[in-house]
């Protein structure tokens, strides 16, 4: 299954989301960065109405990689009530001690580390992120000017990326400016979600509001595909 995740700023923008029949509704805010978070009190609206017709997702912001920083931001954004919590392995940080740091709330919420392939990860981290709860792993790129996901990074290291997701029984996702060609190079891989944010707005502009055609276009490349 390729289901569609994408990535939302506000209850219109959700609104355009829900009615396409979106996987997954994303909360951030692009204008914040790679993985800008959402005001707390914006995600609970969100949330209560949305009222379960679809899983959501929310980003944490880009934070620097200080166990304590991101445990408090993971569980102020997890009370909001989103189905999974997504957290950014930035460069230059102790990964290790944030994901000892966010053991105990891996029993209560559902979290997702989000890789950014423009860095060079370690993709074996994935088995470290397995053991230590994680329900979910997702590809994405931190610096847009740079390309998208399909520009910097060989297919079959992406598929390596998969692979080893499934592997070790985790949600993949992958994301990374993509646009409606990248979908036929990147559904034979069989990730779990395709994100998108760029796509879906006026001139794959991503800090553009949400462009209805351009959702439904995107949307239905992927139940055709």
């Amino acid at each position: 299954m390729n289901g569609m995740l994408a990535s939302v700023r506000n209850w219109e923008e959700a609104q355009i989301a829900l009615n396409a029949h979106v996987d997954i509704i994303d909360l951030k805010q692009p204008n914040f960065g790679a993985l800008g978070a959402l005001e707390i009190e914006t995600i609970c609206d969100i949330v209560t109405k949305i009222d379960f017709r679809c899983p959501v997702s929310a980003t944490i912001g880009d934070l620097p990689m200080q166990a304590d920083t991101i445990f408090d931001a993971v569980q102020a954004t997890a009370k909001t009530g989103v189905d999974f919590v997504k957290i950014g392995f930035f460069p230059n940080g102790d990964w290790l001690s944030v994901i000892e740091k966010l053991r105990p709330l891996t029993t209560k919420y559902q979290l997702i580390a989000v890789l950014f392939a423009d860095e060079n990860p370690d993709i074996h981290f994935i088995s470290v992120l397995k053991n230590n709860g994680f329900v979910g792993v997702m590809l994405d790129t931190m610096n847009k000017e740079r390309g998208n996901l399909t520009q910097i990074t060989p297919l079959d290291t992406i598929q390596t990326f998969v692979e080893l997701a499934k592997k070790n029984s985790l949600i993949c996702g992958l994301a990374g400016s993509l646009r409606a060609e990248d979908i036929a190079i990147l559904l034979p891989l069989k990730a779990n979600y395709l994100g998108f944010r760029g796509a879906l707005c006026a001139d794959h502009i991503r800090i553009q509001t949400i462009d209805v055609k351009a959702l439904q276009t995107i949307r239905q490349l992927l139940h055709v595909s």
